[in-house]
């Protein structure tokens, strides 16, 4: 099993979960950062460390953010590793918990 970045971390992407991944297996995208399911170790650490609750585990992922495990699957190959905390998006705590983002997705 893995845990999946989802929707609420579009405009945001805090990085507090990069911070306690023992495995690196974050992937930083433009407004976006996903976790790449043949590095991530389930270690629950990341999921209590997202400000925008926006970590799942595989099997509790919002019904209307499924696409989110097969988009960070991808994208996970795409994009380069993040190992190191960054500030987060200028406006991130205005994005954080609003609704439909995923057309906002820079990928």
């Amino acid at each position: 099993m893995t845990f999946v970045v989802t929707e609420n971390c579009i405009k945001c992407k805090f990085t507090d979960c990069v911070d306690v991944c023992p495995v690196d297996c974050f992937h930083e995208g433009p407004n976006f950062l996903v976790i790449d399911p043949d590095e991530c170790i389930d270690c629950t650490l990341c999921e209590p460390e997202c400000p925008a609750n926006a970590i799942f585990s595989e099997d509790e992922v919002p019904e209307d953010q499924l696409e989110f495990i097969k988009l960070n699957a991808q994208l996970a190959k795409q994009w380069p590793s993040i190992t190191e905390v960054k500030p987060a998006m200028p406006d991130a705590d205005e994005w954080n918990g609003k609704e439909n983002k995923k057309e906002l997705l820079e990928k």
